[in-house]
């Protein structure tokens, strides 16, 4: 009499089973979707997945810097040539059209890179770098304005589309070059940065700076200046 209760009791955990393994099967499923749909690295990450991107593009002769895993200006410049050479966006960042690009599947819990001016804390530390470098010895509002600057060229269709893009693109300032952009943060260039990210903007649309007094590319003054703050000469 006991054996119809021990079959009955077996067929459950049977069925329990199947259950819980079709929504295992499930929720992986989701999972890889989602990671192939939400996948960017850019300046500032870090880990497994940037190390192995730095690998493929000196595989490919596009990186020759150091295979350390921290995607920085070596390797966003890398990035843009693979780009370039294969047809995408030339951003900078590595999402999925690119990896897929390049063979390598999407990393899936890296933050997504904003496209618009406002971005995370990595894009707001670095345009201040760019303010301390290149406005250290300005008044707070001439660092302001040189933020405004590369924040407007965000909004520009001749500029990339994001801080990090225009920063790091070649030559365009001469303290990534030179390295002054990396000397030791103050808090006037971090409340700069946070003020031209907001959208104060005390040149009234710039979208270029030089100082008069230093040697610059005669081109320059063939554009419509605006205003002159510090030492400084804005024009669009």
């Amino acid at each position: 009499m006991s054996k119809p209760k021990e079959f009955s009791s077996k067929r459950l955990i049977f069925y329990a089973v199947c259950l819980l393994t079709l929504l295992i099967a499930g929720a992986s499923l989701e999972w890889r979707q989602a990671a192939a749909q939400s996948p960017t690295l850019y300046w500032g990450s870090r880990g497994d997945d940037v190390l192995r991107l730095q690998q493929k593009l000196s595989q490919w002769g596009y990186y020759n810097g150091p295979q350390d895993g921290y995607y920085g200006a070596e390797t966003y410049r890398a990035v843009q040539k693979f780009q370039r050479n294969n047809g995408i966006n030339p951003d900078g960042a590595a999402g999925s059209q690119t990896l897929a690009a390049m063979g390598l599947s999407a990393p899936a819990a890296v933050p997504a890179v904003s496209r618009g001016v406002t971005s995370g804390r990595d894009e707001l530390i670095l345009l201040a770098r760019v303010i301390e470098g290149e406005a250290a010895d300005e008044p707070f509002t001439g660092k302001v304005a040189v933020g405004a600057v590369i924040a407007n060229r965000t909004k520009s269709a001749d500029f990339p589309r994001t801080i990090s893009g225009v920063v790091y693109q070649d030559y365009a300032f001469e303290s990534i070059s030179n390295g002054q952009a990396y000397r030791p943060l103050t808090q006037d260039s971090i409340r700069a940065a946070e003020m031209a990210l907001s959208g104060y903007d005390p040149t009234g649309g710039a979208i270029f700076f030089w100082n008069p007094a230093k040697p610059v590319n005669p081109w320059v003054w063939s554009r419509s200046i605006i205003t002159t703050i510090g030492n400084h000469v804005f024009a669009r």
